[in-house]
């Protein structure tokens, strides 16, 4: 089957918009939003908010669209779409799920401080995240094997696929220069802890990525990007608990994570063409992701229980251009945090 490489107008993706900044700011929106300088900011229920029409000045968004519930910011290079009520956030038509709903008060239309810090600003302005473009070496985590199969299905073991999916991918990386090491490189029992254990005994800069395929009921299709939960943000799927307040090891490379699944997840959507499911870039607290010392984010690339989505991974076809979707990505990643901009903001 051929996956097109063409971008579309639905892909014209965040991950192509990443390499390029939107422009260069005087002031940093986590540092605005920290010290709430330069944001009119709103409180509901205890939590702060910033408008729209702020979030337009600052990134240089030219047209602001208000129709009912929807607003839909534009410029040249992007176009944000929101709506009151709800999580999600389309930047060129790929989905990210925010921490908070977007809400309204009044006239007003507010996102909250914690996703304009932790997900629309890494996006926006990668460049300005520190230290991140430093790295050569590429930590490959296969999920499941050995005693654990991961999903199965007619046609086999998510444990192999992850890894055949993972070998496709160090090659690729290899031929550009990158060192890459494997959390396992055979049908291999591995805890938890023990891939977050190797991932962490790298003691240069790198980036880790988790390879899965999903199961859940026979309609679920499509792929889906996980990052660490902020400090105060819960498990995607379910409700806060007491220890989602603290930092884990993981939340050190908070924007890092953002900006790296969204490289990843725009250049798979690019690679497998339009007729791919969007799942959407997400937040959660896999242990994976939680525990290791580098920029970190998981991988969902389909479905094992979908009857047409296992047909895909299991040809060498899909595989192939999943693997050299992850390429892209971290080719478009490092280019674009380590472009710096003339004048660093203030943290």
């Amino acid at each position: 089957m051929e996956f097109s490489s063409r971008i579309t107008s639905r892909f014209l993706t965040i991950a192509a918009a990443i390499a390029t900044t939107i422009g260069f700011f005087t002031a940093a929106p986590q540092a605005a939003a920290q010290s709430g300088q330069g944001w009119d900011v709103t409180k509901i229920d205890g939590r702060e908010y910033v408008s729209v029409e702020g979030i337009k000045r600052f990134y240089g968004f030219t047209k602001l669209t208000r129709t009912g519930n929807r607003v839909v910011l534009e410029n040249s290079k992007l176009e944000m779409k929101l709506g009151v009520g709800s999580y999600e956030c389309l930047m060129n038509n790929v989905k990210f799920v925010f921490s908070n709903k977007v809400e309204a008060s009044g006239n007003k239309v507010l996102v909250s401080r914690m996703d304009l810090a932790k997900l629309i600003d890494p996006v926006l302005r990668p460049n300005f995240i520190p230290k991140a473009g430093n790295f050569r070496t590429v930590i490959l985590d296969a999920g499941h094997g050995g005693k654990d199969p991961g999903a199965t299905n007619p046609y086999g073991t998510e444990a192999n696929y992850n890894l055949k999916l993972a070998g496709r991918v160090k090659g690729l990386l290899e031929q550009r220069g990158f060192r890459v090491i494997m959390t396992r490189s055979s049908d291999q029992y591995l805890s938890l802890q023990q891939r977050v254990d190797l991932a962490n005994k790298i003691t240069e800069e790198a980036i880790f990525i988790s390879i899965h395929f999903n199961s859940g009921g026979r309609a679920a299709r499509g792929i889906e990007t996980f990052t660490l939960s902020p400090p105060g943000v819960a498990h995607y799927g379910r409700g806060l608990v007491s220890g989602d307040a603290l930092a884990r090891a993981g939340n050190e490379h908070d924007s890092a994570n953002i900006a790296l699944a969204t490289a990843v997840h725009g250049c798979l959507l690019q690679k497998l063409g339009t007729n791919t499911f969007d799942r959407g870039i997400k937040r959660a607290r896999f242990s994976v992701l939680s525990g290791v010392r580098h920029p970190a984010i998981l991988m969902e690339g389909g479905f094992m229980s979908h009857a047409y989505e296992a047909r895909l991974i299991h040809s060498e076809a899909y595989q192939n251009a999943l693997a050299s979707g992850v390429r892209d990505a971290i080719l478009k990643y490092r280019a674009a945090v380590t472009r710096k901009p003339a004048t660093q903001p203030q943290r």
